[in-house]
């Protein structure tokens, strides 16, 4: 079946899409367009008040809560783009693998997977359980329209395997390693299933009005160069070139990534994502000026007084120098404990900065 005339639709339609969009796409914008990583959280009040009653599980499953949460911390912070309340972790459940988030833990995975047999149990039928996230994206589109971004989401396959595998979160990735260079076919076929359902999973979000997806390899930066290439890039790649045929473009982020950058770039992806450490402009050249890049103020500066957070933006969008294709955005998550106030004296800072003045 002949989808190419769907496709060229699509693609039309991002041409003259929000101001996120044409960013991505290093298209010209009035202004740079600035969101953050996790921007409905516990630092909000109006979420805090919504988890008394729901876990962040049963928010994710639920599409008015889900869209709720979702509209609710876009809204209060004025910014140019949305991405849907989920969490990395639920691919995991249709591929057999129960998980729950645990006090003071985080995400525990109950049968973290360690073996070739592990590996061949895991399913890849029934990523259609997810659909609830594409109904939440739905709400979340047909709320704003064309006023914002929408943003669909799932975990790279490097990272969303480190969680099978560890059960958990991991400071020295340990036993994934072991998996890694101890039993490559296996490691392989995990891939595989990953990214197959993640490729069903994005289709959904995108069918139900993402308008870009972003693949958050949230580990990727435990492994050293040799081994991103040799372990994790193809499926990587794979994935973002699934999606992208979908229409969309891709934002690929990772955090202590300065010395993956320009193999990061090397998926195809969109956009890279920078975290914090190092300089805008430093890892925009190591990306390559062909792709679009997001980032990347520290997060904790979210906390310094308003004089200082202030310089910070300021720097960022200097080093930025007005080239098409920055996405102001953090390093990483919006902490607990931020000052909503002060993420929202971000959003104003962005919206009113023009280079020109800055420079003076």
């Amino acid at each position: 079946m002949d989808t190419k005339p769907e496709i060229n639709a699509v693609e039309n339609s991002i041409l003259d899409g929000s101001r996120f969009v044409r960013a991505c796409l290093r298209k010209p914008v009035d202004r740079t367009p600035v969101w953050f990583l996790r921007q409905a959280g516990r630092y909000m009040q109006e979420y805090r008040d919504v988890r008394k009653h729901h876990t962040l599980v049963e928010i994710c499953k639920q599409p008015d809560l889900a869209a709720e949460v979702t509209i609710t911390a876009a809204e209060k912070l004025g910014v140019d783009a949305a991405i849907i309340f989920a969490d990395l972790l639920l691919p995991l459940e249709p591929m057999g693998l129960d998980f729950e988030f645990l006090a003071g833990e985080g995400p525990v995975v109950h049968h973290p997977v360690r073996t070739a047999e592990d590996v061949k149990a895991l399913r890849v039928d029934r990523a259609a359980d997810l659909d609830y996230v594409a109904k939440a994206i739905s709400k979340v589109a047909a709320h704003f329209k064309d006023r914002l971004g929408i943003i669909g989401f799932c975990g790279a396959p490097y990272t969303l395997a480190s969680y099978m595998i560890e059960g958990g979160g991991s400071r020295n990735y340990i036993e994934t390693k072991k998996l890694m260079y101890g039993n490559t076919s296996a490691w392989q076929s995990l891939l595989d299933k990953i990214v197959a359902v993640l490729t069903e999973y994005c289709l959904q979000q995108v069918q139900a009005g993402a308008d870009v997806i972003q693949i958050f390899d949230s580990w990727v930066g435990s492994l050293s160069l040799s081994d991103y290439r040799q372990y994790a890039f193809e499926a990587s790649k794979r994935l973002v070139r699934a999606v992208q045929a979908m229409g969309v473009p891709v934002i690929y982020f990772g955090v202590e990534t300065a010395g993956l950058l320009n193999d990061m770039a090397g998926t195809g992806a969109d956009v890279i994502g920078l975290d914090w450490h190092q300089p805008l402009d430093e890892g925009w050249r190591s990306v390559g000026y062909n792709h679009a890049v997001q980032g990347n103020l520290d997060p904790i500066t979210l906390f310094a007084p308003v004089e200082i957070l202030e310089q910070r933006v300021k720097e960022v969008l200097r080093a930025a120098n007005g080239r098409p294709g920055h996405i102001f955005n953090l390093g990483h998550g919006i902490v607990p404990g931020t000052p909503v106030e002060n993420v929202q004296a971000v959003v104003k800072m962005v919206r009113e900065f023009r280079l020109q003045e800055a420079s003076l």
